[in-house]
């Protein structure tokens, strides 16, 4: 065989995603922020909580309260750890912080306005310049997820809206779907054989 040449044979087969432990956990995305409300894409640039993103979070402490959780871990952006900041205080714990929980790099795209390229992004067939793809979101978010998970159960891990699009992938859910500010949700796996994991926002 001349060097250039390819050998015959199958091609190798494609690694397996990244998996999810099944454990469950509650997942709560921050509070608004100036740039939720105005649509524009943030990223990692660290655009604080406004006066309803502290109120969303005031009330998402109220609303887990009574639920049992053992342990609160967090983004370091400060939308994030100051929602879990104040979830914490109402439920008297600890925040621990994971770098690997931040928000996307939406590259060039950060400070702009969401658009039609945010779809073709989930779907793997493009990334901004500077951004990061959304396979290796998902491979950052299910690792960060899975380390959370070795805290004391029920975890809650406080993040951001793409990054759990990036989970709710893993889970075998639809990705491409809003999360809301400041609503907690209970996900739930699915049981040995099963299908996908189970959605529960908290009353």
């Amino acid at each position: 065989m001349r060097g250039d040449e390819t050998p015959s044979g199958p091609p190798p087969a494609a690694s397996p995603g990244p998996v999810l432990r099944r454990a469950g956990f509650w997942f709560l995305r921050h509070g608004e922020t100036d740039w939720n409300a105005k649509g524009w894409s943030q990223g990692n640039i660290d655009v604080p909580l406004n006066a309803t993103g502290l109120a969303q979070a005031a009330a998402a402490g109220e609303r887990l309260t009574g639920r049992g959780i053992a342990s609160i871990v967090a983004s370091p952006l400060s939308r994030a750890r100051d929602t879990a900041d104040m979830v914490a205080r109402t439920l008297r714990l600890p925040v621990l912080i994971d770098p690997d929980l931040h928000e996307v790099s939406f590259g060039v795209q950060e400070g702009q306005p969401m658009a039609e390229w945010f779809t073709d992004w989930v779907a793997g067939r493009f990334t901004p310049e500077g951004a990061e793809s959304f396979a290796a979101l998902t491979l950052r978010a299910v690792t960060a997820l899975n380390r959370a998970l070795d805290q004391p159960a029920p975890v809650l891990v406080v993040a951001h809206g793409a990054l759990f699009r990036a989970l709710r992938g893993a889970m075998g859910l639809e990705a491409n779907v809003r999360t809301e500010n400041g609503v907690a949700i209970y996900c739930d796996p699915p049981v040995p054989g099963g299908g996908a994991w189970t959605l529960h926002p908290a009353d």
